[in-house]
């Protein structure tokens, strides 16, 4: 049946995975919102979005009021994931000096928060990378915090693995969310475990996803995609040589070896393995970037939506370096389900 106790607002919506986590909960997504026309484009490709107000904007202008008419009665929840390049892995090359963190446009944590004190929702929730939580990304975090207590919400910050709600990919992400209620003392129900750590307190949970089973089904020609050839490509012979499983560090030994050790990026010539969970599915991975199919190629749209858990009939619009990058910054559905429960649990 659906929920119409609950509604919501999506900002910097991207492809839609959050939304869609909100869908799997039967919340009504009354507007999405973002400032990237083909995330745009995908979410109005897509029933799933018919009934919603899906606005091409940048959050920083638009009219909270316009916004906020397109709201019922019910209960509300605010979501969305700032952009995260102001707190990834890759800002850690820079000094501290030099880093502008809180002041750095692609830093929205204030703009998030602007929804919040005007349209005053039950609870909200935003995710971002992990490394947010990285020191050097302190007044980020305290910005969070300190709003959500001066706005007067209760606080809950949520460390995730992807793995551990069906996603069959590592991915490890932070959620902050706030609720005018307290929070219980629980934490978001986990519906999988790592089978080489089983945890006999859980015999419900079934083990963790393996890639093979999410994507098999799209290795066959019709999927074939021109973007996955490598054959051409520098590093080919190199790709060959690396097991399932392996990246370049497996190139690394002996006498003749094609490589230095920690003279690249870990995920460097890195090879799915079929019985094995995914890697993290990169925005804007690099030529020789990871994960790669264990048949020496690319991985195709298809593949990638899967292991992110879209549905398997999703559309995306744009060219073929748009679409990566909204399915790689997109936050899994399943993922996306099972924190959007816990915060409308705690409303």
């Amino acid at each position: 049946m659906k929920n119409n106790k609950i509604q919501a607002i999506s900002l910097f919506s991207g492809a839609g995975g959050l939304d869609l986590g909100c869908k799997l909960n039967n919340v009504d997504i009354k507007v999405s919102i973002d400032n990237d026309e083909d995330s745009i484009k995908t979410l109005k490709l897509n029933s799933e979005f018919e009934n919603t107000e899906v606005i091409h904007e940048d959050v920083k202008k638009i009219k909270i009021k316009n916004v906020e008419k397109h709201l019922g009665t019910g209960k509300t929840i605010i979501i969305g994931g700032p952009p995260c390049q102001p707190f990834s892995k890759n800002g850690y090359w820079i000094t501290n000096e030099n880093r502008k963190i809180t002041k750095d446009p692609r830093n929205c944590i204030d703009d998030f928060f602007n929804f919040i004190n005007e349209i005053n929702p039950d609870g909200f929730l935003i995710e971002n990378v992990e490394s947010i939580l990285h020191p050097t990304n302190k007044k980020a975090v305290d910005t969070i915090v300190r709003k959500t207590k001066k706005f007067n919400y209760n606080f809950k910050m949520i460390r995730t693995n992807a793995l551990d709600y069906g996603v069959p990919q590592k991915r490890k992400r932070v959620f902050f969310m706030g609720s005018k209620n307290k929070f219980d003392d629980q934490e978001p129900e986990k519906t999988h475990y790592d089978p080489n750590k089983p945890d006999l307190l859980n015999l419900n949970l079934k083990p963790y996803e393996t890639v093979g089973e999410h994507i098999k089904e799209f290795n066959t020609d019709i999927y074939e995609e021109e973007h996955e050839k490598t054959n051409k490509g520098t590093y080919y012979k190199e790709l060959k040589k690396v097991k399932p499983g392996e990246n370049y560090l497996a190139l690394c030994d002996g006498k003749k070896s094609s490589f230095i050790k920690n003279t690249r990026f870990w995920n460097f010539l890195l090879k799915l393995k079929e019985d094995l969970p995914s890697w993290t599915i990169a925005a804007q991975p690099g030529p020789w970037v990871g994960p790669f199919h264990w048949n020496n190629r690319r991985l195709r749209v298809p593949e990638i939506a899967a292991i992110q858990t879209f549905p398997k009939n999703y559309k995306f619009h744009g060219n073929r370096r748009s679409i990566q990058k909204q399915i790689g910054n997109a936050v899994p559905p399943l993922l996306g389900k099972a924190m959007v429960k816990y915060l409308i649990r705690n409303l």
